[in-house]
């Protein structure tokens, strides 16, 4: 096994995995396996979980204290571009619960051991890149509509926002800016993370291997993409707390839906060298 690689596998070559075509009951099977996972060991993975509801709380306080209020839904909607990187833990534990291993909740930082490790932390690098971006795009235009001042209050700016043509237009541009990076987000790394930890086949595959299963599953693909959005809503809306529980079983079902759109390993991928 060669040491650090990135762009390819640990032989130098670049693995294309064959992708499946899989149909609506498949995602509501995943979302299932993922609650069976969850509610296996609850406690683990709820303790797990706790950095989701305490950082957006976090985030929230922040923006807030530094008359940024504007930015506090960026926030916490572009919080969850980042989500496939921070429940790698999770698909960790759906992968030796699978195998019949132990599922004790400190299996989720073998992470750190996985030879995969450079790959997973390119790709975590990229989704905080985009993150980052999408809060100057957030902030850009608001900016451009409402000029370099913050909101004067809460009260100000929600009034700001529903009820003058500067704000309508601030909701439709930046949800619209919001869905463009989702969907980056979503083609690059839907099943990404769990790949990598299943197999170590490199930066490049993995997002690869990703876009392919997006195309092969457009209409499926984007209804992962919307329910996840719902949930990650549902969950934000009591203080976040409810995150700790959407999110480990949406992290829980992305394994669960890694293994219904890629072939078992045991089928010979097609190989190329870099």
């Amino acid at each position: 096994m060669a040491g650090f690689h990135v762009m390819a596998d640990a032989y130098g070559m670049h693995v294309q995995p064959a992708v499946r075509r899989i149909t609506t009951a498949d995602l509501w099977d995943a979302l299932r396996l993922g609650a069976e996972d969850f509610w296996a060991k609850p406690s683990h993975y709820v303790f797990l979980c706790l950095i989701y509801p305490i950082v957006g709380l976090i985030l929230t306080q922040w923006s807030s204290g530094s008359n940024a209020i504007q930015l506090v839904y960026p926030l916490m909607s572009g919080f969850a571009l980042v989500g496939p990187f921070a429940a790698i833990g999770l698909y960790e534990i759906s992968r030796r619960r699978e195998l019949g291993m132990n599922t004790n909740w400190r299996h989720a930082l073998d992470v750190r051991r996985s030879p995969a490790l450079p790959s997973i932390a390119v790709i975590g690098i990229m989704l905080f890149a985009l993150f980052l971006l999408w809060l100057f795009t957030a902030q850009s235009i608001y900016t451009s509509l409402f000029g370099d001042q913050p909101p004067a209050s809460i009260g100000a700016f929600v009034r700001d926002v529903l009820t003058t043509g500067k704000g309508w237009t601030l909701i439709l541009l930046g949800n619209a800016a919001g869905f463009v990076f989702a969907v980056v987000v979503l083609a690059t790394t839907v099943i990404a993370f769990p790949l990598l930890l299943d197999r170590d086949v490199g930066a490049v595959s993995a997002i690869e291997t990703s876009a392919r299963a997006v195309m092969a599953n457009p209409l499926q693909m984007a209804l992962w993409g919307l329910l996840v959005a719902v949930l990650l809503v549902i969950g934000s809306i009591p203080l976040f707390a409810g995150l700790a529980v959407v999110m480990p079983i949406l992290g829980h079902a992305t394994w669960h839906l890694y293994r219904k759109v890629i072939e078992p390993a045991q089928i010979r991928p097609i190989r190329r060298p870099m």
